[in-house]
């Protein structure tokens, strides 16, 4: 099994519900987004280094289960699990739990791709960023 992290804590505030009262769909897909960037970041793939290296990343398949509502001041937590890092792939599953229940709220399934942004194609990780990695992919 591999090792899950805390990648993002947050707040539902009011005006990330919609007419019938719970977090709209926008909102998980940010919170999960925020997550995706404090998981890269802690495997190396930070700002700087995309800036440095003429890198990006790029989401190319997401799947989103919604098990539960949130509503205005709930609190949440995304723990991130790294399913695979290797070539120029990264995938990676996160789940959204609410504080008070311990319930998760939504789960997502994450795969995206690492850019040379001047040929504007994939291309692979650094052996560096990948051994990096190697610890979250191992059993815990």
């Amino acid at each position: 099994m591999a090792q899950e992290q805390v990648t993002y804590r947050g707040t539902v505030y009011p005006w990330h519900c919609d007419h019938v009262g719970h977090m709209n769909v926008m909102w998980y897909v940010g919170k999960f987004d925020e997550a995706t960037w404090n998981l890269f970041h802690s495997v190396g793939i930070t700002p700087a280094y995309l800036r440095a290296n003429g890198r990006g990343m790029a989401a190319v398949d997401q799947h989103i289960e919604y098990r539960r509502e949130l509503h205005a001041g709930d609190t949440v937590t995304v723990r991130t699990t790294l399913l695979a890092f290797e070539g120029r792939k990264i995938r990676l599953r996160h789940e959204m739990v609410n504080n008070e229940t311990g319930e998760v709220a939504a789960a997502t399934t994450l795969l995206a791709v690492h850019l040379d942004t001047a040929a504007r194609k994939a291309c692979a990780f650094p052996g560096d960023l990948l051994a990096r990695a190697q610890p979250l992919l191992e059993a815990a």
